[in-house]
């Protein structure tokens, strides 16, 4: 299903429908999986799931404050992206490892493949308007 796009104004990174989308799975996260994973997880699944989902609005916020570099912004895109692949996969173990709420865990999933996407597109739709815009920034 392809979303239609809009020509809201974007002021702040808080504006991104990826930063809000990425935000509000990420309390979820905290909220509804990390509390039911185990002690021995401590250490391991629920340090990292718990870093990844910070560090994906984390990342768009910081890379927005870039924007106006040529390769500023899509180095935290692209990692932005990579560390929400991650979180599919630390869902998915969420689900099968501990039989952590599929329905939860699939939801979460979709999700975060949407945000992957979504900051895919948005890699590509930066490197155009890099391309039009910006040709002499270095």
């Amino acid at each position: 299903m392809k979303e239609e796009a809009t020509n809201k104004s974007v002021k702040s990174f808080k504006d991104l429908d990826v930063y809000q989308g990425s935000y509000d799975a990420m309390l979820i996260i905290f909220k509804e999986i990390l509390p039911l994973l185990p002690e021995k997880e401590r250490f391991d699944l629920y340090s990292q799931l718990s870093r990844s989902s910070k560090a994906v609005p984390r990342l768009i916020a910081e890379g927005h404050a870039k924007k106006h570099q040529k390769a500023g912004f899509q180095k935290f895109i692209d990692d932005a992206h990579a560390e929400s692949n991650e979180i599919i996969v630390s869902i998915e173990q969420c689900r099968d490892l501990y039989n952590i709420n599929d329905f939860l865990c699939n939801d979460l999933v979709d999700r975060y493949d949407k945000i992957s996407r979504q900051l895919y597109n948005l890699s590509l739709a930066w490197n155009k308007f890099k391309k039009m815009n910006m040709p002499n920034n270095e």
